[in-house]
């Protein structure tokens, strides 16, 4: 408001949309797409105001971030207790019983195909045998289905873009770093990469290959496997914590 900036003029500079740096300005977590997002915005919208964005991510950090976790374990507890309670339990007189069962019919079947070979006669049976056909050489073993090939990958920013790469795994290989335009990430092999943008400003090198990142104002995310194109995905996103 002191420098009479418009915001939308903010909205065009950041590829931020209004509603969120409203939020920001109001401290409206949330509205915002979660805490990852929230300290990119923070440190985008500063750096356009020529503020000291590290002193306001720090600030959000130590008020409004919550430890990484921390409603996840309550959560596990309930359901180990409900599948605990669910689980049947089989008494060993069951047991005993079924397998009881189990020889009754096997001696029934066993008596029953023994009554019908005794009533064919002798030619039918001298007769049914079948010639052997000689196999054929290699026809017997199958090809074992050959792995998928590793794929080849790195981000390279066409402009100011916030970048985050997790591993099959779930392990951060790009943490949360902001490229500018003309950077590159290193070239990571593996078979499956999930990758989140802040915006679109970057390409998708996989196996020679460039990808654009669809244009949108809310962060992209992008599944990479061995043997397809990169899809994009809408749950899930990368978020390196």
């Amino acid at each position: 408001m002191r420098r009479r900036i418009d915001m939308a003029d903010v909205e065009t500079a950041t590829k931020i949309r209004a509603k969120y740096l409203r939020a920001l300005e109001s401290e409206e977590w949330e509205l915002l797409p979660g805490p990852t997002f929230v300290k990119t915005f923070l440190r985008t919208y500063a750096d356009y105001l020529e503020l000291d964005s590290r002193l306001l991510v720090e600030e959000y950090k130590q008020r409004f971030e919550r430890p990484a976790g921390m409603d996840v374990t309550p959560l596990n507890l309930r359901r180990q207790r409900r599948a605990r309670r669910v689980a049947p339990r089989i008494g060993p007189g069951v047991v005993v019983v079924l397998g009881i069962l189990v020889l009754l019919v096997a001696l029934y079947l066993l008596g029953v195909s023994g009554g019908n070979d005794e009533t064919q006669p002798p030619a039918a049976v001298e007769t049914a045998t079948p010639a052997k056909t000689p196999a054929k050489k290699g026809g017997a073993k199958k090809k074992a289905a050959a792995p998928a090939k590793p794929i080849r990958v790195s981000i390279v920013a066409t402009g100011q873009v916030y970048v985050c790469m997790e591993d099959s795994r779930g392990r951060a290989i790009v943490d949360k770093e902001t490229l500018e335009a003309g950077q590159r990430t290193r070239t990571f092999r593996g078979r499956r990469f999930k990758v989140t943008f802040g915006t679109a400003a970057a390409r998708i090198r996989q196996n020679g290959k460039s990808y654009r990142v669809a244009t949108s104002k809310d962060p992209v995310g992008y599944e990479l496997r061995s043997g397809r194109r990169p899809q994009r995905i809408t749950s899930g996103l990368a978020g390196c914590t």
